[in-house]
């Protein structure tokens, strides 16, 4: 049976500004040495990904939409870098769900008796009226786990509010990385781009996507972010990711893979750069009995956006002649700095407290 090895103490959550100066010279050692050949810009012509019609943006909270766009793999027509690759840089988020629950992104943490005693869970209302699950294959939208991993993943979800174990904590209380693919709607994230590579900034960790060298690490190196090399293939940057240690969670529905998962990404960019849909194949036979596959859908987020404290906290810096510039800021986290397993405490709480009181969590 796979066992997950977890991590026994805080840790700072990487701060985002310093990783980037940090990581940069490194990036440009690399490339320098690698001194990789710039590839022919291919010729410009119309896209043909074609996305559905998109909601309006919320005006505040995290607010998600209920459908997925469909955006197919096929040329770029946008804007290009002098490496030749498709110009994606920017700040981005999903647009189904937060990491309450994986197969069910607007359906909430199931079990939560803070929720279930304090009154305060709206009703759900038909499964069909929120999005899909983030399971695009098998149709069912359900994970095709072995016996006992599915066992082990009850476990754990029974488990995120009522942990007896250090195995019960969910490794992103304890400030760790969150992994993939819960990196994707784990708050927002930037995207910078360097030649040969592609770097993600995310709220809870960085992860660089090298697309010079193929060659990946070898197999006892393990990695909370894996190992990823890709290349583009029109408006379409495929990664293949080996090397992940599998002790991140995909969200606080306990689902995980083992350290011997094989993952094949497709981040598939609309022709006028504002959508892209993360779609995910992933290789486990020691816990799931196929392939399945994940989608994600995400959409561009910029100075021109309102303020929204999930999908981009990003502030607009002082400037003397008023214009719009992003900060991004250093981003601390602090060990269980929010609900994570206190939902039974907190829920006795509230029921001893008074009807009128308050006691919910972050």
């Amino acid at each position: 049976m796979h066992t997950h090895t977890w991590i026994n103490s805080a840790r700072p959550r990487p701060v985002i500004a310093a990783v980037a100066l940090t990581i940069a010279p490194l990036i440009a050692w690399a490339q320098e040495a690698a001194q990789p050949a710039t590839p022919a810009v291919a010729a410009l012509t119309p896209s043909t990904a074609q996305a559905t019609s998109r909601p309006a943006r919320p005006a505040g909270g995290i607010g998600y939409e209920k459908t997925v766009p469909v955006i197919e793999s096929g040329k770029w027509s946008g804007k290009r870098l002098p490496d030749g690759q498709p110009d994606i840089a920017g700040d981005w988020s999903n647009t189904i769900g937060n990491h309450n629950n994986f197969t069910d992104p607007q359906g909430g943490i199931p079990n939560d008796p803070q929720a279930a005693r304090s009154g305060n869970r709206r009703p759900l209302g038909p499964r069909e009226d929120r999005a899909p699950s983030r399971v695009s294959d098998p149709p069912d939208g359900q994970l095709p786990y072995l016996p006992w991993a599915r066992a082990e993943q009850q476990a754990l979800q029974h488990a995120f509010f009522d942990q007896t174990k250090p195995e019960d904590v969910e490794p992103l209380s304890r400030c760790a990385p969150a992994g993939i693919p819960m990196s994707f709607y784990w708050h927002g994230y930037e995207i910078r781009q360097y030649p040969g590579y592609v770097l993600f900034l995310f709220n809870s960790g960085w992860r660089i996507i090298h697309l010079v060298d193929p060659n990946h690490l070898p197999a006892n190196i393990k990695l909370w972010q894996g190992d990823s090399r890709g290349h583009w293939e029109g408006n379409t940057l495929v990664v293949d990711v080996s090397n992940l240690n599998s002790k991140a969670r995909f969200g606080r529905t306990g689902e995980f893979t083992t350290p011997n998962v094989h993952v094949v990404e497709k981040f598939i960019f609309d022709p006028d750069d504002q959508r892209y849909n993360y779609v995910a194949t992933f290789t486990d036979p020691d816990a799931f009995s196929r392939p399945f596959t994940v989608t994600i859908p995400a959409k561009r987020w910029t100075v021109d956006s309102p303020p929204n404290g999930w999908h981009y906290e990003v502030p607009l810096a002082n400037t003397a002649d008023g214009r719009k510039i992003p900060d991004h800021f250093e981003r601390i986290c602090v060990e269980n700095n929010g609900g994570f397993g206190q939902g039974e405490a907190k829920a006795a709480t509230a029921s001893t407290a008074s009807p009128g009181s308050n006691v919910a969590g972050k």
